[in-house]
């Protein structure tokens, strides 16, 4: 077949698949529309017919379903560690609000999650200084020689023991 007579086929079963719309239609939705409703604006040639969808059960059940994990991860019903997607975005929106300023209790509640989990760290928090950016709140030991230095504006440092000391020596000086 040429491509002439498939184009002309298909224009073909296009128009035979069109059925003419019934005269007296617009005039039997028009006397189903209740009177107390009030014209559309461009007038009652216009009709908008609502469709109404129905749900199959296990559609619905899968709905329901769905929203379920969802609310679940929303307000972190599995576990307690993970915190759920509100509250880190609690977390996010207290983090941007305080840019530049940095939470000691953020830091406190990071050495205490370490200390649970076995890790190797020193506070060193209640004696610092909140205006000195260089004071040390924390230590994490890593190995025999490196350690994790955090700095009173949030900021981390990995550091060797003789610049660890150091950098308290400093601390104690002030």
């Amino acid at each position: 077949m040429t491509e002439e007579k498939i184009e002309q086929l298909l224009h073909d079963l296009g128009r035979q698949t069109v059925e003419p719309v019934r005269p007296d239609l617009a005039e039997e939705i028009k006397r189903h529309i209740p009177p107390k409703l009030h014209r559309h604006r461009i007038g009652w040639d216009t009709v908008s017919i609502i469709i109404d969808l129905r749900l199959s059960k296990s559609a619905a059940a899968a709905a329901i379903v769905v929203t379920m994990i969802l609310l679940l991860n929303l307000f972190g019903a599995r576990d307690q560690s993970g915190g759920g997607i509100l509250r880190d975005s609690v977390l996010l929106i207290k983090y941007w609000g305080s840019a530049g300023k940095t939470d000691i209790s953020v830091i406190k509640s990071k050495y205490e999650r370490l200390l649970e989990r076995g890790a190797n760290v020193t506070w060193y928090g209640e004696g610092a200084d909140p205006k000195d950016r260089g004071a040390i709140l924390m230590q994490q030991r890593l190995s025999e020689d490196q350690y994790i230095v955090t700095f009173i504006d949030g900021s981390e440092r990995q550091a060797d023991s003789e610049e660890l000391i150091r950098l308290l020596g400093r601390m104690l000086k002030k």
